[in-house]
């Protein structure tokens, strides 16, 4: 009985995989995330003459821990249970893509099964409406949704978007000059990942495979299998912080999303036991994501920009790997302050200073405490000429970006939202959201 039980489950998940990989969302999804990070690339070069990341290496970077995310998320799974058909994944997908039209955060569970949730407890509460047709079809699968399951599988992938964003979060942030208040140019990040899950679930069919222990969701039929379905989805978060290092960012949008996570996890488990509450934890699963973003955008307004010039020395904004800098242990929001005992408060001077021993290099930095460091090293040929770090925009700035809503057509259209600026001139540009995205 093992060993029959076994290969059917084992039948069962190369059926999915396969199934997966025939499926066109898991590439498009892959596609919409490497085309992300050429547009980050292209933005970098635009305002700072370099790359700081590499296109192709952030995109392999999310795609192998998504699919890490995706073989933990389908194992816990196992035990859940989710009623979905063919009609029910097409409507997920049908709704989650029309929402990304709207606005590209809205390219997330959390909104799609929320809002079909809302649907149908209307349909449910009209039940005397039964048009025919596709219409009539549609409206069948939206009742047939298993919106308990389905909300905490939304629970489930929030909680892994929140550990991905704790360990990853920082580490794609892409430096700006932005617009701030009175329009007065000051450095930011903007901290973008997006990962590509491979999804599969654990689904109640006749005639599949018995399972040796009970979902959560089980299904009540007793002549009923299991088998397990392919349901990629694309997760993530976009943020602009003027006023945090991405690390600080990334550590404090990690705890919402937890916190989020849980409430709605409880919501939904509640609703599976009392059918009422199932309009609750739907309205939830959209309001308090919306609430999340309306309160970090709140709080960022607060904020005084951290990556500005003090009144003596260069703040660091970002500092590019396996450069100078990096060698010599320069963090982003470091002030350098004086370059071989000159002290510098422009570019043109720090140019002149490094020139003043060209193969060694001393440096006296304020580190984010306010203390001074010394550090020192070499410089050999073909270090970067400003040392590789990228410095807080002043005046002189050529290009910049304002703040807006971030845009499905955009990304496709690599559309980097940089706009040359004169000197002294408030820069008029968009493409760079504060909006935080979980998809």
């Amino acid at each position: 009985m093992n060993l029959e039980w076994a290969l059917q489950w084992g039948w069962s998940v190369l059926n999915a995989c396969l199934y997966l990989l025939l499926q066109p969302f898991y590439y498009i999804s892959i596609l919409i995330v490497a085309l992300g990070y050429r547009r980050q690339m292209l933005l970098e070069r635009k305002l700072f003459h370099t790359r700081v990341h590499s296109w192709a290496g952030q995109a392999w970077r999310v795609v192998w821990s998504g699919l890490i995310a995706g073989i933990v998320l389908s194992a816990l799974g196992m035990f859940v249970s989710v009623h979905l058909n063919t009609a029910s994944i097409v409507c997920l997908w049908v709704t989650t893509l029309l929402l990304m039209l709207v606005r590209v955060r809205y390219l997330c569970l959390a909104y799609s099964v929320g809002l079909l949730g809302v649907a149908q407890f209307v349909l449910n509460v009209a039940d005397g409406w039964q048009p025919e047709g596709a219409l009539g079809a549609s409206l069948a699968a939206i009742r047939g949704l298993d919106i308990p399951a389905l909300l905490v599988l939304v629970a489930a992938l929030h909680v892994a978007e929140a550990l991905l964003v704790r360990w990853q979060g920082g580490k794609a942030a892409t430096p700006l000059f932005v617009e701030g208040k009175r329009g007065r140019l000051v450095g930011g990040y903007r901290m973008e990942d997006l990962w590509p899950i491979p999804l599969l679930l654990l689904v109640p069919v006749q005639g599949g495979f018995t399972l040796p222990w009970t979902p959560l969701f089980g299904s009540s039929d007793a002549g009923a299998g299991y088998m397990l379905a392919a349901l990629p989805v694309l997760m993530g978060f976009s943020s602009v912080t003027l006023g945090y290092l991405p690390r600080q960012k990334a550590l404090l949008t990690s705890n919402r999303l937890l916190l989020y996570s849980v409430v709605l996890l409880l919501l939904s488990l509640l609703a599976a036991w009392w059918s009422p509450l199932m309009l609750l934890a739907a309205l939830f699963s959209f309001l308090a994501h919306e609430a999340l973003i309306w309160y970090g955008n709140l709080e960022e307004g607060r904020l005084s920009p951290m990556f500005v010039h003090p009144e003596q020395g260069m703040r660091v904004l970002a500092v590019l790997p396996d450069s100078p800098a990096t060698a010599m242990g320069i963090l982003p929001g470091e002030a350098i302050y004086r370059v071989n005992g000159v002290v510098v408060n422009s570019r043109a001077e720090l140019h002149q200073a490094l020139r003043i021993h060209s193969a060694f290099c001393k440096l006296e930095v304020r580190n984010l405490q306010g203390e001074i460091k010394f550090v020192q090293r070499g410089m050999y040929d073909g270090d970067h000429h400003q040392l590789g770090v990228v410095l807080a925009p002043d005046e002189d700035a050529n290009w910049a970006v304002s703040i807006q809503p971030a845009s499905i057509y955009r990304i496709l259209a690599m559309h980097i939202g940089a706009r040359r600026r004169k000197a002294g001139q408030a820069p008029k540009a968009e493409g760079v959201s504060l909006d935080t995205m979980e998809k």
